[in-house]
């Protein structure tokens, strides 16, 4: 009986082994320019032992992004039984060109565009973003090194926070930069990733972007030296799907609020689509500001015809 206890307890860790060694696997889609919401958002119910930080890992998501859309549950402590939101739904962020890397701060979300036999497909890993003060920069850069197992050499900065720091960590469990790093032109900050995986979808860097010690082994495979990396602050985004119009809305603390209902309200007029949007659907999404599309499409408005047809239906 014993043994049969043994072998059904291995059977349960190398399930878990497998469901975490590489869930990026599942966040790679096709690019289409005229549907650009892509991915889908399912459910998960939680047992006594769960923590929406595992459960964040386990989905390829971050921190952020599994609170913001279950903020009803303690993030530690949900309990067993409670049904949790998996937002693997995402728009595009709303951009001229879709190369390389676009990284959207306030989702704290990278996506990475990869042409391959006549078509473009997107990978996507959410990412630990500058903590307040050390803001991760916007702007057009290019990757200039690729590194594994990298040595950290900690910034004057951090060395006046941490004392305690040697000149030199080397590669290894205790190196805050993990496996791989990314250099980015300019110098000052990288792509990397980290001993401590609950940073990601949190603000906690020096400017720096992580990613989970799974993710980033991935995307320095695929990127190359010259990849462009775009860096954008987009609280808002809409999107298009089958003929229905979706908004995304990302609140980040530490930046200065902007008027999400403009920013909405303008990418609308650009796209063309206020006139099949309905306000009041979009007005609640920007109150809930829950980070998962939501539909806004305008509900058929129904004629004298087609009430009278309806009666008795």
């Amino acid at each position: 009986m014993a043994k049969k206890h043994l072998y059904i307890t291995l059977i349960i860790v190398v399930i878990i082994l497998m469901c975490f060694q590489n869930p990026s696997e599942s966040s790679t889609f096709v690019f289409n320019k005229e549907e650009t919401v892509f991915g889908k958002t399912t459910t998960y119910t939680t047992t006594k032992e769960d923590s929406l930080i595992e459960i964040a890992r386990r989905f390829n998501l971050g921190y952020n992004e599994i609170t913001d859309a279950n903020r009803h549950l303690d993030p530690f402590y949900p309990g067993a039984g409670k049904e949790v939101l998996i937002p693997t739904q995402w728009i595009l962020p709303n951009i001229e060109s879709y190369e390389g890397i676009v990284i959207n701060i306030p989702e704290m979300r990278l996506y990475l565009f990869i042409k391959k036999e006549g078509k473009t497909f997107i990978k996507t890993f959410p990412i630990g973003i500058g903590d307040e003060g050390n803001d991760t920069p916007t702007g057009v850069f290019k990757i200039t090194h690729k590194t594994y197992k990298p040595s950290w050499y900690p910034p004057q900065s951090i060395r006046k926070e941490r004392p305690e720091l040697p000149a030199v960590v080397p590669p290894g469990p205790d190196n805050p930069l993990g496996t791989h790093s990314l250099r980015l032109s300019g110098g000052s900050y990288l792509i990397h990733g980290t001993n401590r995986p609950w940073a990601v979808g949190r603000r906690v860097t020096h400017g720096c972007l992580r990613l989970y010690p799974e993710d980033i082994p991935v995307l320095f495979d695929l990127v190359s030296i010259g990849t462009k990396v775009n860096i954008i602050h987009q609280n808002v985004k809409i999107g298009k799907k089958s003929g229905r119009i979706f908004v995304e809305v990302h609140d980040i603390e530490g930046y200065k609020k902007p008027n999400f209902y403009d920013e909405a309200l303008n990418l609308l007029i650009k796209q063309g689509l206020l006139d099949k949007v309905d306000t009041i659907k979009l007005y609640n999404a920007i109150r809930e500001k829950n980070g998962v599309p939501t539909d806004i499409t305008e509900t058929k408005r129904q004629t004298p015809e087609t009430m009278s047809a309806c009666v008795g239906c």
